[in-house]
């Protein structure tokens, strides 16, 4: 398999194909060269390498989407982390522990995202 190919699977495992074909749905002549890079390289050339698993890759991006504020892209990645085994007392840590190193607000912000993740998903 290629890069592309490796990375379409992993980004299909743990995000779920609803959400990849809606990503692929909306690309653009102008978004294509931007899709091509993160299966390639986020997903294909990152979330494969043997070094980490996909638990631990979790709580790593829910981290650094916490202390960036990147809250779309938190809510997206709370449904991949519970896809990669964690569980919501899992992500609840995370996030408590990220309160310390990231700050309190941004942990606020990710409890109100996470809980309504968990609640649609039937976790809480």
């Amino acid at each position: 398999m290629s890069g592309y190919d490796d990375g379409m699977a992993v980004r299909r495992e743990v995000l779920g194909d609803a959400h990849v074909d809606r990503a692929i749905a909306g690309t653009t002549a102008f978004t294509a060269d931007f899709q091509d890079l993160i299966t390639r390289y986020a997903w294909g050339d990152i979330w494969t390498r043997p070094g980490l698993d996909r638990r631990s890759r979790s709580v790593i991006t829910l981290t650094a989407l916490i202390a960036r504020g990147h809250h779309e892209e938190f809510a997206m990645h709370v449904r991949a982390a519970l896809r990669n085994g964690l569980t919501s007392d899992e992500i609840k840590e995370v996030i408590l522990q990220s309160a310390i190193y990231c700050g309190v607000p941004d942990a606020n912000n990710a409890f109100r995202i996470a809980a309504g993740v968990l609640t649609e998903e039937g976790q809480i």
